[in-house]
């Protein structure tokens, strides 16, 4: 098969997805390398040539990537994952409405364009976490105990544009980071931003049934088939607080071989495993647009059983 990977600057030097770049390679497909940060592109040209059997995205939050790979779907050629799915999720604000509109948990959610304007809300709605609607990778969150906290120095130096603000969800100071691989889902846990002091040792662990549910719940709400989702352990049952398509997949066994499979996979079939038209009785009205397809196969639950394999990828 022909490839074609959007590679932006920051995952220049990453295992997640050059690895998976090599993989492909040594298996003897044909994978060419756009980085849209540092490369003139002839996009009318590589666009309607429409020579490659799919092309994939690496991209941080707003960057030039992302036009590119909808580009390539508004003309008709195959993206993994699909184009409208990713811009779902990049935008945290809007995530969060889709996400709350088709019934995930999800934290309530406010946004503003200057951190002091979350001041206007009650006492009762602290603490709070703050971070950029177009974040990545754990960059500029920030838990405030306290609304005269949003004005400590800092908070407006994260950047220009919104921010969103949810309750904090009271936790053991562990995220859950669970991915999926076009189907088959995996559960890690990780030391949260939220608690550098706290030490976790990065791993593999068993997915419980309704962490598994959520997660498959996140895949056919976004319409997305290679994606991670970070998810706390609540009073309440199992929260969603992030999720990234293509992620690093750290601790994911053979992650390099499984998502390269995938890749070609998606590739084969269109850039879908099946149907994403959301969670029964709850369509996502106003997200991606992922009607008409063909009936997907459940997710694949995948529990740890052995010593978990070691990191691969990238943050």
């Amino acid at each position: 098969m022909k490839l074609c990977f959007l590679v932006e600057e920051q995952y220049r030097h990453d295992g997640m997805p050059l690895d998976v770049i090599r993989q492909l390679s040594a298996w003897g497909h044909q994978v060419d390398v756009v980085w849209p940060g540092r490369s003139l592109i002839r996009i009318s040209e590589a666009i309607q040539a429409g020579s490659h059997d799919a092309w994939v995205l690496k991209t941080v939050s707003g960057g030039p990537g992302l036009t590119l790979l909808e580009a390539a779907a508004t003309v008709g050629l195959t993206t993994v994952n699909d184009a409208r799915a990713i811009r779902g999720v990049r935008d945290k604000a809007l995530a969060a409405v889709i996400a709350h509109r088709s019934g995930l948990p999800v934290p309530v959610t406010y946004a503003a364009a200057r951190a002091a304007e979350f001041a206007e809300l009650p006492d009762a709605a602290y603490p709070l976490v703050v971070k950029p609607a177009d974040g990545s990778s754990g960059r500029a969150v920030r838990l405030v105990a306290s609304p005269d906290r949003l004005l400590d120095p800092g908070f407006e130096a994260a950047g220009d544009g919104l921010l969103i603000a949810q309750p904090y969800v009271p936790n053991s100071g562990t995220d859950l980071k669970v991915y999926s691989v076009a189907g088959e889902i995996y559960a890690t846990e990780r030391c949260s931003p939220l608690h550098p002091a706290h030490t976790v040792r990065e791993r593999q662990v068993p997915l419980t049934p309704e962490v598994a549910r959520t997660a498959a719940e996140i895949g056919e709400v976004f319409g997305l088939d290679l994606y991670g989702a970070d998810i706390l352990l609540g009073p309440d049952g199992p929260v969603v607080v992030d999720i990234n398509d293509f992620p690093s997949f750290r601790q994911v066994p053979d992650a390099v071989a499984k998502v390269s499979d995938a890749v070609l996979r998606l590739a084969r079939t269109g850039g879908r495993m099946g149907s994403r038209t959301g969670v029964p009785g709850h369509p996502p009205a106003g997200g991606p647009a992922v009607t008409g397809r063909t009936a997907h196969t459940r997710p694949r639950v995948v529990l740890a059983k052995t010593r978990p394999a070691a990191a691969v990828g990238g943050a």
